[in-house]
C-alpha cells in the first residue's frame, strides 16, 4: 500500500503547505487552507509528459506534421489554429450558461463521424444531454456518452472505446481516488488534470475539457491547471448580446488571441463568417460622436465603431467612462486632446463605448476614440464613409500600428472610401477605391476628419 503524507492546500490557488497558516503564503487568502491526504510521490510527482526512453538528439527526432481534427465549427478551428491536434489538452471556460456545452456537443458530433469520439458529462444524466442534443438537432448517432465523475474510469472507458477524442464536462465535478477532497478543490482539479494530460501526452487523444469561471472571469481552479494545458480558450459575451466569441489566451500549436464569433440560436451556435457586419451600426445618416476603426483580432482585421457622448457634468467631478477600452487610456487620451488639439473635456462627462461588446486592448482605437470624442463635443458628425485607426503619443504624434495594409484592404472590401491613418502605415501603392490620408500629428488628424 503506498505511504500517504498530510498536506494543506489552498483552495483559491493550489498552494501546498507543510503546516496550516491562518493566510496562504503564496496567494494571501484567508482560511483558504485545507488539510488533504496525498500519496507519497504520486501524482503530483510524475512527468506530465509520456516517457520517451533514452535522450535523443533534436536532429534524430521525427519531424512530420501530423494532420489535424476539423472540430467541424470553423471558427473553432480558426481559434484552434487549423483543428485538433493529436495529443493536445484544450481547455474551455465561460460564463455559466453562455454555451460551452452547446459547443463541444456541435463539435463531437462532427467529430464523431470522423473519428471515436466519447463524450463525458459529470454534471447532467445522459437523458439531460440527449434532450439538449434534440433540441439543438444534433443525431450524433457515433458520438459515445458517459455520465461518469471518477478520473480513472473515464480513463479505462476512453481505452476501451478505442476514443481519438475525449471531451470532458466538467472538470470541476471530476475527482481521482489518491486525493482526499472533494471534487471542485484547488487538489482535485490539479490532480485530474495531470492525470488526463498524461494519459493525453502518452496516448495521443486530443481532450477538451470545460472549465467553470469565478466571479473574476478566470478560470477556477489552480493557476498551474492553464500551464498544465496546450490551449486555453475563454468564451466572451456581452450581457444582453447573442453573440459569443471564442479567444485563445494560450496556444501552443497556433495563434495567440485568435478569435472566433457565434450567434446563439435555438438551434445552437451558428459561425459568424463576417463578424464586422454585426459590430458597424447602420445609421440612416451620419451621427455625432461615431468613428470607425479597424481592429486586429488574431489574424483577423475587424471593422469596429467607437462611439462617444460627452455632456455637461451632472456633478463636482466629470465622470470618464469607458466599456471596451482601459479606461485610464481614455482619460489619458482626453488629457492629449486637450494639450495638443485645442479641444477641452473639462466640465463634461465623457463616455466611450465599443459597440457589440467587442474589447480592444491594442492602441490603434486611441485615433478613433479621440475623433469620435471631439465628434461629439462638436456635434459634428465625421465625414462620410471614413474609417481611422492609429497610436496617439502623449507628445501628440500619431504612431503607426501592426498590419496597416492589411486593415486597409478590410476597409475598401466594405466600402469605405477615405481613411485617416499614421503616415508611417500610408501603403506604398494606392488601395482601389479608398482615399488613404497619412497624418503625423493630431491636429492634422483633426483637420482631416470634418
Amino acid at each position: 500500500m503506498a505511504k500517504t503524507r498530510q498536506a494543506y492546500v489552498c483552495e483559491q490557488c493550489g498552494n501546498e503547505s507543510l503546516q496550516w497558516q491562518g493566510l496562504c503564503p503564496s496567494c494571501g487568502a484567508g482560511d483558504s487552507l485545507k488539510a488533504v491526504t496525498v500519496a507519497r510521490g504520486g501524482n503530483d510527482r510524475k512527468s506530465l509528459a509520456a516517457a520517451s526512453g533514452a535522450p535523443q538528439r533534436l536532429s534524430q527526432v521525427a519531424n512530420r506534421d501530423d494532420p489535424r481534427i476539423a472540430t467541424g465549427l470553423d471558427e473553432l478551428d480558426r481559434v484552434l489554429g487549423g483543428g485538433l491536434v493529436l495529443g493536445s489538452v484544450t481547455l474551455l471556460g465561460g460564463d455559466p450558461g453562455i454555451g460551452k456545452s452547446t459547443m463541444l456537443l456541435q463539435a463531437g458530433d462532427a467529430l464523431s463521424a470522423a473519428t471515436q469520439t466519447l463524450y463525458v458529462t459529470g454534471e447532467e444524466s445522459l437523458r439531460q444531454v440527449s434532450l439538449r442534443a434534440r433540441r439543438l438537432g444534433i443525431t450524433a448517432d457515433q458520438l459515445q456518452l458517459l455520465a461518469e465523475t471518477s478520473t480513472e474510469t473515464i480513463i479505462d472507458q476512453a481505452r476501451a472505446v478505442g476514443a481519438r477524442v475525449l471531451i470532458v464536462d466538467s472538470i470541476q465535478t471530476m475527482h481521482v481516488a489518491d486525493v482526499e477532497s472533494s471534487p471542485g478543490s484547488a487538489t482535485q482539479v490539479r490532480e485530474t488534470a495531470a492525470t488526463l494530460v498524461r494519459f493525453a501526452k502518452s496516448t495521443g487523444v486530443s481532450v477538451l475539457i470545460i472549465g467553470h469561471v469565478t466571479k473574476e472571469g478566470v478560470i477556477a481552479g489552480p493557476r498551474i491547471l492553464e500551464h498544465m494545458v496546450d490551449t486555453v480558450l475563454y468564451f466572451e459575451s456581452d450581457a444582453g448580446s447573442r453573440f459569443r466569441m471564442v479567444r485563445a489566451v494560450k496556444n501552443r500549436f497556433g495563434a495567440a488571441n485568435e478569435v472566433g464569433v457565434f450567434a446563439m440560436t435555438e438551434q445552437g451556435l451558428k459561425e459568424v463568417k463576417n463578424p464586422s457586419a454585426i459590430f458597424l451600426s447602420h445609421h440612416s445618416r451620419p451621427v455625432a460622436g461615431s468613428a470607425v476603426m479597424v481592429a486586429r483580432e488574431g489574424s483577423r482585421p475587424m471593422l469596429v465603431e467607437v462611439q462617444a457622448l460627452t455632456d455637461e457634468a451632472q456633478g463636482m467631478n466629470p465622470r470618464r467612462v469607458a466599456v471596451g477600452l482601459d479606461s485610464n487610456r481614455l482619460a489619458l487620451l482626453l488629457a492629449v486632446l486637450h494639450r495638443h488639439g485645442n479641444v477641452s473635456s473639462a466640465g463634461r462627462d465623457v463616455f466611450v463605448n465599443v459597440v457589440g461588446g467587442v474589447r480592444i486592448s491594442e492602441t490603434a482605437i486611441d485615433l478613433p476614440a479621440v475623433l469620435a470624442a471631439v465628434s461629439s463635443v462638436r456635434d459634428q458628425p465625421l465625414a462620410g464613409k471614413l474609417v481611422c485607426f492609429g497610436e496617439i503619443g502623449l507628445a501628440g504624434e500619431v504612431r503607426p500600428v501592426p498590419f496597416g495594409e492589411e486593415r486597409l484592404k478590410e476597409a475598401a472590401k466594405h466600402g469605405f472610401e477615405r481613411a485617416i491613418v499614421p503616415e508611417a502605415n500610408k501603403p506604398r501603392r494606392p488601395i482601389e477605391g479608398l482615399e488613404v490620408i497619412g497624418v503625423e500629428r493630431l491636429e492634422q488628424a483633426l483637420r482631416s476628419a470634418f
